[in-house]
């Protein structure tokens, strides 16, 4: 997989209509909930897309400290379905985790993770916080990675 980095600015639209595809296909298809993807973020974010053979298979979404929240933080972490048994999730996480470590510095990181891939995300450092709550419908928990 061949790991690129973009803000939105720099972004093709090509590459903006796939994100915003797969992002649909995963969160509102394969998940059946129906949200605002589009949500207005896009535009402050550094978007990191995971390829295969030139396809989007991955993708994360990255905030610096104090534009989401007040720790850095990653978001929309999602792998295409039929590309899951690679370690593709893992590679992407450790890519947006080092990309923030590049830009920012040793500084917390925050998540919303869905609480069934609790242990995906232990098992990159992050550390659960708070209770589980419901986000669009669906069981998450905050979790930092300090």
């Amino acid at each position: 997989m061949i790991i690129q980095i973009k803000t939105f600015n720099q972004l093709e639209t090509q590459e903006l209509y796939e994100v915003l595809q797969l992002r649909s296909e995963i969160f509102v298809v394969e998940q059946d909930c129906v949200y605002q993807d589009i949500d207005g973020k896009d535009e402050e974010a550094t978007h990191l897309m995971g390829r295969k053979k030139d396809k989007l298979v991955g993708y994360t979404r990255i905030f610096g400290p104090g534009q989401l929240f007040e720790e850095a933080s990653i978001g929309r972490v999602m792998v295409k379905k039929g590309e899951r048994t690679h370690g593709y999730g893992k590679e992407i996480m450790e890519a947006s985790i080092e990309f923030i470590r590049n830009s920012f510095g040793d500084v917390p990181i925050r998540i919303s993770a869905q609480t069934y891939l609790l242990k995906f995300y232990t098992s990159l450092g992050f550390v659960a916080q708070g209770s589980e709550y419901l986000e669009d419908g669906i069981p998450h928990i905050g979790m930092i990675r300090r």
